[in-house]
Formats: structure tokens, C-alpha cells, sequence
């Protein structure tokens, strides 16, 4: 074990930095969907390779696998573990790309990058976003996934160098790795005003009520109301290098807005949701912008979908906030100048909204008090 590899990965670096090779190693993809999966690396005589799991804030969720019985496939030839290769953009982003940085490192070149899916019904076939990605960082060698078991004539193990988690930081190594090399060659195109929405996303992935409103009252202050599914990575990593100043309600965007170097520009996340995943994408942001997001915080209430366990609906909870108070802080930070149309949404207004989304919703009980006081006007709504 090199450099204490069963703690969590640290952008200190320690064994987050590490890189060790591994001959006749064996390759064991998931069996199951569970989020804490038995799945990862084992060196030729059976024993885990720590360096490989997955680590997601204080903990694995990549555990020692079984060691696969029977004969096995060998993958022959030197190859760079890539870790696991999500399908959802902002984890691929996260937690695929965390183990990019040794390419800059190796002593000898790789024929390839081997992940193992998320996922144990996964296809071989790369998403188009993965194959794009990979282009703009400029891998030049073939990625695959192993959908079972398989041996590897030689695998060269990175430690992880990114994450969720206090790793969210990035090691230096991987912050020099990704803005060297992420969109190289892409010259900055659009505004200087940008707000990143999620309205088109539709309300199964999560929103705030009233971004429609949230729009048209930037697009009065001159910014351009961005969709970035609609457009390429290319297009995507050009308007963010265009923009001085970026408005963004949290999501996966912000990682790639965090990937593209933003030192000379201010950047305010309007948190959706009580979650710390709102902290971990501004520690991302903080860390390779060099510059500290405004992280905007006003939630009178959370609706979560009643079909759906709340602990596991916090991805598609719908959140309600304070309009006239995320527009002051707006003002205060400069980002508009004044809130004269920011107002909070009618009663009539929520449920219409939540009745469009064909779901049934409902809010905590202590919510639904905390969110009456707010209405009533009886404390600040931020």
C-alpha cells in the first residue's frame, strides 16, 4: 500500500499523487446497482488495490470485489485505470475524470484508458460527451470499459486526484492537468453577462420554481440566458471563457465552468437546494478559479415528489425560494442593479407550477411552518 491509500484522497496530495503499475492485475466491474458497489481493482495474487477504489467524501463506495473464478479474458498491452465511467455528466465529470492527470506523468505511454461502468447493465459504447471530452483534453489513446472480469497485462493505477468530497480542491497536479488541457485552442465567444439555467432540464432533474421569471429579469440586466445541453462542449467552454460575470443556479455546469480556468471572472451560484453538494461545487469553483464563488442561499422551502423516498429525492427536489432576496444579493455583489421587478411567486403561481409537472409534491411539516412565517413577513426571507 503506498502512502497510506486506505485513507480519503487529499488535494494536499499524499497518495492522491501516487501512480503505481501493476502487472497481470484483475479488472471486476459492479454486479449491482447498490451506490456502495463490490467492484474495482486486484493484483495478480487476488489482494485489493486500494489506490484504485472510488472514494466519495469520507468513504469508499467502491469495495474489494470477489476474485473472479474460471478462466479470464487478458487485455493485453499497458493501460492507465481511468476508475469507473459514469453515464450522468457532472459525476462523469467528478469522479471519470479524476485519474487524467498521469498522463502527463508516465514514464512510458499507455495504449489506453480502462474504466469499469457504473453501471453492471452498461453498453461498451462511449456517450457522445464522454467521446467529446476526451478530444478536448486531447487523449490520443483508445478508452474502453471492462463489462466483466478480465486480466490486464499491465495497469498503471493513478491515485485519485478529484472528487466529491474534500477532494472536490483537485490536487495541483490534476488543476494544471485539466486547465492546460481542457478546450486548448477554444477562443472565448459571447457575452460578458451569462446565466446558466436549468429550466430546459425539466423538473425531473431537479429545479427551482420560477426560473422562467429568474430569466427574463437577468435577460433585463443583459445576460444571456444559456442551456448548456443545447450546445456542444465546445460551445459551452467558449461562452464560459467569454464571461465576466456568471450567474448559475448549482448544478453540474459548474464543473465544467470550474474546468475552464475562470481566475478573471465573479461567479454566483443560486443554491436550489439544502445540500452539500452546493459546497462542494463552490469549493471546486474556489479552488480552480482561484476566486471564491458568492454562493447565494434563500430556500423558503423544499417540495420533494411523493413517489419517491425523500432521502433519495434530494436530486429532484424542487426548490422555493425567496426571489426578492436572492435579487438583493444579486445587487450587493454586482451582478445586477437593481431588483424593481424581483418579486416572490403568488400562491397561485406554486401550484400551478407543481401541477404542470404531472407529479405529486410535498413539503417537510416544519418547512411548511418556516415557509408561512416567511410569507407572512415575519423574519427575513434570506
Amino acid at each position: 500500500m503506498s502512502r497510506a491509500a486506505d485513507t480519503r484522497p487529499s488535494p494536499e496530495g499524499g497518495w492522491s499523487e501516487d501512480i503505481i503499475t501493476l502487472r497481470d492485475a484483475r479488472v471486476v466491474p459492479p454486479d449491482s446497482t447498490d451506490f456502495v458497489q463490490r467492484a474495482g481493482v486486484l493484483d495478480n495474487g487476488g489482494a485489493p488495490v486500494p489506490q484504485a477504489a472510488l472514494w466519495r467524501r469520507h468513504r469508499p463506495i467502491t469495495t474489494p470485489p470477489e476474485p473472479p473464478g474460471g478462466a479470464l479474458k487478458i487485455l493485453l498491452g499497458r493501460w492507465l485505470w481511468g476508475g469507473v465511467l459514469w453515464g450522468h455528466f457532472g459525476h462523469f465529470l467528478a469522479e471519470s475524470t479524476a485519474r487524467l492527470w498521469a498522463l502527463e506523468h508516465l514514464d512510458e505511454p499507455v495504449n489506453g484508458v480502462l474504466f469499469i461502468p457504473r453501471r453492471p447493465d452498461a453498453e461498451n459504447e462511449l456517450k457522445p460527451f464522454h467521446k467529446t471530452f476526451f478530444d478536448l483534453m486531447g487523449l490520443d489513446v483508445p478508452v474502453r470499459q471492462a463489462t466483466y472480469p478480465i486480466r490486464v497485462e499491465e495497469l498503471v493505477v493513478p491515485g485519485q486526484g478529484f472528487g466529491l468530497g474534500e477532494i472536490s480542491a483537485g490536487t495541483p497536479r490534476v488543476r494544471a492537468s485539466r486547465l492546460a488541457r481542457l478546450g486548448e485552442g477554444i477562443a472565448p465567444e459571447g457575452g460578458e453577462k451569462l446565466y446558466i439555467s436549468r429550466s430546459e432540464l425539466g423538473f425531473a432533474k431537479g429545479s427551482i420554481l420560477g426560473e422562467r421569471q429568474v430569466e427574463t429579469w437577468l435577460a433585463e440586466e443583459g445576460y444571456e440566458v444559456f442551456h448548456p445541453q443545447q450546445h456542444s462542449l465546445d460551445t459551452q467552454i467558449a461562452r464560459y471563457k467569454a464571461a465576466c460575470r456568471i450567474v448559475a443556479t448549482d448544478g453540474s455546469a459548474l464543473h465544467l465552468v470550474a474546468m475552464t480556468g475562470c481566475k478573471n471572472q465573479e461567479i454566483a451560484i443560486i443554491a436550489r437546494r439544502q445540500s452539500s453538494a452546493v459546497d462542494l461545487l463552490a469549493r471546486h469553483v474556489a479552488s480552480f478559479c482561484e476566486r471564491s464563488p458568492h454562493v447565494l442561499h434563500s430556500i423558503d422551502g423544499t417540495w420533494f415528489p411523493t413517489d419517491r423516498k425523500r432521502n433519495r429525492a434530494k436530486r429532484l427536489a424542487l426548490g422555493e425560494l425567496n426571489l426578492p432576496n436572492i435579487g438583493a444579493q444579486l445587487v450587493e455583489r454586482g451582478f445586477i442593479r437593481s431588483t424593481s421587478n424581483w418579486r416572490a411567486l403568488r400562491e397561485d403561481e406554486v401550484r400551478r407550477t407543481l401541477a404542470e409537472t404531472g407529479r405529486d409534491w410535498e413539503m417537510p411539516p416544519w418547512q411548511r411552518r418556516q415557509r408561512a412565517r416567511l410569507r407572512a413577513g415575519t423574519q427575513p426571507g434570506g
